[in-house]
């Protein structure tokens, strides 16, 4: 274990021990369960103790060596969000189905789709991948992966470190990928391979370091509420490329929409100007993000009371058609899912998008 800990250190991937036999992190010392304080507070982390699971997380061998020394059968955990990491761990626990609106979050599922042979987060991940035209993640052999104990599987991707993304479960009635498929990212951690538990060993099926995260999954977990980066400021335009105005039959939309709230249509014209923008730019230059995050911020507006949805949807359409003429029903798909994500979240004019 100390070997798979040194090896993953070496990586960049900070590493903390688990409970011998288990994938939990080891218990806290005593006096930190005994009083309640944030883990960045930790006298104990500062002084090289492993209290707090992956907040302790290091890729300082010495005191690697020595949390192994001490512990020579504890397991490997990585922690996801200092290391970029986003990890896809897929289940397949025997469980009957939840409600339709949870298997695939924010996509409408029709009654009279039969769902017989759907069983597990194998069977939702490679659906959600087939909706958009993409290859299965639990089939790509460009990037690590690791088979769990349970038979489950980890995909293990490299994000961009602009994009703060955090975990999920998918099992779960909030924020979701699809339903069996938990995110394990920002504010989590990852059983490294080789790692051995009571149950089996996690093992590694394929030779490749973790592949940057594909754009479509990327905008997926935009979609479904995975990253804070919709609650940063915007970045700035590509070097060479020029923001453009809002187009006119955009920018009528956008007036008709605030129905005279000024700050509302200001909000709307903001996030507009980014996706307009992209008419300069070469093709895939932050389009889809930016259309996907202009009607997130539009659909929060709505929900909020602040929008008119018809011409709210219209003024993204128009900008959208302005920016990249030959992919209206493209941007139509990405617009109905960033209106229905940010209806989640309610925001008001003076909120960052």
């Amino acid at each position: 274990m100390l070997t798979v800990a040194r090896e993953c250190a070496a990586a960049g991937w900070p590493v903390h021990p688990l409970t011998p036999g288990r994938k939990t992190p080891v218990r806290n010392c005593p006096a930190c369960q005994d009083r309640t304080h944030q883990p960045t507070a930790c006298p104990c982390i500062r002084d090289g103790g492993w209290c707090h699971g992956f907040h302790a997380a290091t890729t300082d061998q010495d005191r690697i060596r020595s949390w192994w020394s001490e512990l020579p059968r504890a397991g490997v955990g990585v922690s996801c969000g200092p290391a970029h990491l986003v990890v896809i761990d897929i289940d397949a626990h025997p469980q009957p189905l939840p409600a339709r609106d949870r298997l695939w979050p924010g996509i409408p599922l029709h009654d009279h789709v039969d769902l017989t042979g759907l069983e597990n987060g194998f069977h939702t991940l490679a659906v959600l991948a087939a909706l958009r035209s993409a290859p299965d993640p639990a089939l790509d052999e460009t990037t690590l992966r690791v088979r769990t104990p349970s038979g489950g599987l980890h995909v293990w991707y490299q994000a961009d470190p602009a994009h703060a993304f955090h975990c999920s479960s998918g099992s779960s009635a909030g924020r979701a990928l699809c339903w069996q498929v938990d995110v394990r990212a920002h504010g989590g951690y990852i059983v490294a391979p080789g790692t051995r538990t009571t149950d089996g060993t996690y093992t590694r099926l394929t030779p490749a370091p973790p592949a940057p995260l594909p754009e479509w999954l990327a905008r997926e977990l935009v979609r479904t509420g995975h990253t804070t980066q919709l609650d940063e400021p915007p970045s700035p335009s590509p070097r060479g490329v020029a923001r453009q105005p809002v187009p006119s039959r955009a920018r009528e939309a956008v007036a008709r929409a605030g129905g005279g709230r000024a700050a509302a249509a200001k909000a709307l014209e903001t996030v507009l100007a980014e996706v307009a923008g992209c008419a300069a730019a070469a093709a895939n230059m932050g389009f889809s993000e930016k259309l996907n995050r202009a009607a997130y911020t539009a659909g929060g507006l709505i929900a909020a009371g602040h929008l008119d949805q018809r011409a709210a949807e219209q003024a993204l359409q128009a900008a959208a058609d302005h920016a990249r003429p030959r992919q209206h029903h493209r941007a139509a798909q990405i617009i109905r899912a960033g209106l229905t994500a940010g209806a989640q979240r309610p925001m008001h004019p003076g909120a960052r998008s």
